[in-house]
């Protein structure tokens, strides 16, 4: 009764001290204070967005609530929006592929540091492209796209992060819409909205996964009206961001539905072909990428790696491991979308798909275990619609991941052990099936 007649203040309190959090990650990074201050900002910012989730998840607030959480979610991305990129230098990659394109070149043809454009080098962007002598792009062609387009309405680095703050912005009206289509209060639109991860990845760095958060939640709004064509093309555009959101697809397909299938398919035939003249470098750095993280062989994975840590593996560990792997995605995949049917209401059928999308997402980011946080941001528009717990976790732990060494398994650690053992409750206690979604 006490903690109810305070949930108001303290969701005001936490809102403030997370915008007060933004401000003084903003000052550290431009001091060049030492990163692990920096740090200590985020993680108490991760703690205060997980007490604002669980306080806005136990009842009813005023509906003027909603507005000031916009506001603080607003305000926390102007900050880091007016701030240089501070975090990652990716940001340059996409303005100089974008760049490239707007000289009629294909981007997947020459490394930036190949004579051949020599000519569109300058003294601002060229010089902060990371791999810029050894790395074509790794960018798939919706994000090509996305960065031609920016190129000619918003050019530079500046425009990039106004485009890609567009694209969470998008996505923030879809999950206000998507809440009151399934029946939740719109205060809980905080659960993406006061997410530090996409404060400081999409209008902070100005990361392409910032694309794929707002496609996926307009695939969710196009699924909650049954549009299966346009959910299908949306999820393609997804996929060809940042390849991984393809994960999601079992999730929002059912056997008797041919249409998802065939435009997400179609979508993605349509969006090869402008690149396809340069062959198979049309795949980029993809492969070299996967090698460099020590995917490939299995040093870069954490579960692995944090075997490797107590014991000696045999060499056949890591293509044993993405065999298994594989096959567990599999059958789950296969277990969404052959046993469970969609509900017919649009309210249990978007929950459905996003909690379903959720799992997938989350069980394929623990097998790669990403070394940059950046790449659990498309997440978050599922986990607002299915906060489930070791799924908010990550989310919240993610940014650990921005400084920490690949060759030890304790930052990766913080953000992988609590979220499996955060996930062995969940199975016991949270709905992935239709007849718990329709109770929930």
């Amino acid at each position: 009764m006490i903690l109810a007649r305070w949930r108001v203040p303290l969701l005001a309190a936490i809102g403030v001290a997370l915008v007060l959090a933004v401000v003084v990650g903003v000052l550290l990074l431009r001091s060049g204070a030492p990163i692990a201050q920096f740090m200590v900002t985020v993680c108490i910012a991760g703690l205060l967005w997980l007490a604002a989730v669980a306080l806005v998840r136990r009842g009813d607030l005023p509906r003027w609530m909603v507005w000031f959480v916009v506001g603080i979610a607003l305000t926390m991305r102007a900050m880091t929006l007016l701030a240089s990129p501070l975090l990652s230098t990716d940001v340059y990659r996409y303005v100089w592929d974008g760049r490239v394109q707007m000289a009629g070149v294909n981007p997947y043809r020459y490394l930036p540091a190949a004579p051949e454009l020599a000519f569109l080098r300058d003294g601002t962007v060229y010089p902060n492209i990371n791999r810029a002598d050894y790395a074509p792009t790794i960018y798939p062609p919706a994000a090509e796209g996305i960065f031609a387009l920016a190129a000619v309405a918003a050019p530079g680095v500046f425009g990039m992060k106004l485009v890609m703050l567009a694209f969470d912005v998008l996505a923030l009206g879809a999950l206000a819409w998507l809440l009151h289509v399934a029946g939740r209060q719109p205060a809980e639109l905080l659960i993406y909205a006061w997410l530090p991860l996409p404060v400081w990845e999409f209008a902070g760095s100005a990361h392409v996964d910032a694309a794929a958060a707002g496609l996926i939640a307009l695939a969710l709004l196009a699924a909650s009206r049954g549009r299966s064509v346009w959910t299908g093309i949306l999820l393609a555009l997804a996929a060809l961001t940042k390849f991984l959101p393809a994960v999601v697809l079992p999730a929002f397909w059912r056997r008797n539905d041919w249409r998802l299938p065939l435009a997400f398919g179609t979508t993605v035939l349509v969006l090869y072909i402008p690149y396809l003249s340069a062959g198979r470098q049309v795949l980029g750095f993809l492969g070299g990428y996967v090698s460099e993280e020590g995917v490939e062989n299995g040093h870069g994975l954490f579960l692995l790696q944090l075997l490797g840590s107590v014991t000696v593996l045999p060499s056949w560990a890591g293509p044993a491991y993405i065999v298994v792997a594989l096959a567990l995605l599999a059958v789950l995949a296969g277990r969404f979308a052959f046993s469970v049917p969609m509900p017919a209401a649009a309210g249990p059928r978007v929950l459905l798909a996003a909690r379903q999308a959720a799992i997938l997402g989350a069980v394929v980011l623990v097998v790669i275990s990403p070394h940059y946080p950046w790449y659990f941001a498309w997440l978050a528009p599922l986990a607002c619609l299915a906060p489930i717990p070791s799924i908010l976790w990550m989310l919240a732990a993610a940014p650990l991941l921005a400084h920490g060494a690949v060759e030890t398994p304790i930052v990766p650690g913080a953000v992988y052990i609590p979220a499996g053992l955060l996930a062995l409750r969940d199975l016991r206690r949270l709905p992935m099936f239709p007849h718990a979604i329709r109770s929930a």
